[in-house]
């Protein structure tokens, strides 16, 4: 059975920009959820923020992968759940070469990835499960268009804000993107003058709060 939901609204300019400023690894430091785990990025350094365009694939038929990867936005990243699957890839050469045509800012497969030399020649960010010659095919069993998708362990939903860099991939609700990006600027402009004490001589336990515990 094959399903295709028109693509969700594209994000609002003003949070690629807004969050295109700040880190990942910072957004961590203040709550839990919303980390897919166990990808890696296809190259360092790497960033983008754009608008999920999810794909849900039955393992080893790339088939909706091919029509979705057509209508890609500029300012889309695909996002595809393999339904389990870390082990074949579903995105290679011609495909990112595609994705990179249409507009499209990155990728993040809950799957293998190939052809990566030729993806890196094309500058395409992605975040995989890893690199495998095992692929998958067009075999016309079945495949979702945007719909709602696992990708380690979160779900995406069409429209949703990903959000990576060279420290991980972070998935939002673009209604609370700008306000999260507001405290994110906050919190590491706070950390300019922090450097500039701790290289007078001042103490890094002392600005995070750890020292009063071995007190």
């Amino acid at each position: 059975m094959f399903v295709r939901h028109p693509s969700a609204p594209s994000i609002d300019p003003r949070i690629a920009e807004a969050l295109s400023q700040v880190c990942t690894s910072t957004l961590g430091h203040l709550r839990d959820h919303g980390f897919p785990r166990g990808l890696t990025p296809n190259g360092r350094p790497l960033k983008f923020v754009g608008t999920a365009v999810t794909v849900r694939l039955p393992h080893l038929d790339s088939t909706a992968v091919h029509v979705a990867v057509d209508d890609l936005r500029p300012g889309d990243v695909l996002v595809v759940e393999q339904s389990g699957d870390e082990q074949r890839s579903c995105f290679g050469g011609l495909v990112s070469f595609t994705a990179k045509t249409r507009g499209a800012v990155g990728a993040v497969i809950d799957g293998r990835i190939n052809d990566i030399e030729e993806m890196a020649g094309y500058g395409f960010p992605a975040y995989s499960r890893g690199i495998a010659a095992h692929t998958t095919r067009i075999s016309g069993i079945e495949g979702s268009i945007n719909v709602p998708v696992s990708i380690g362990g979160v779900v995406v939903s069409p429209g949703d804000v990903v959000f990576a860099d060279s420290d991980g991939v972070a998935i939002l609700d673009p209604a609370e993107a700008l306000e999260i990006a507001a405290v994110l600027k906050k919190k590491e402009d706070a950390e300019i003058p922090a450097r500039e004490a701790i290289a007078a001589g001042g103490r890094i336990s002392d600005y995070s709060g750890a020292a009063k515990y071995f007190a």
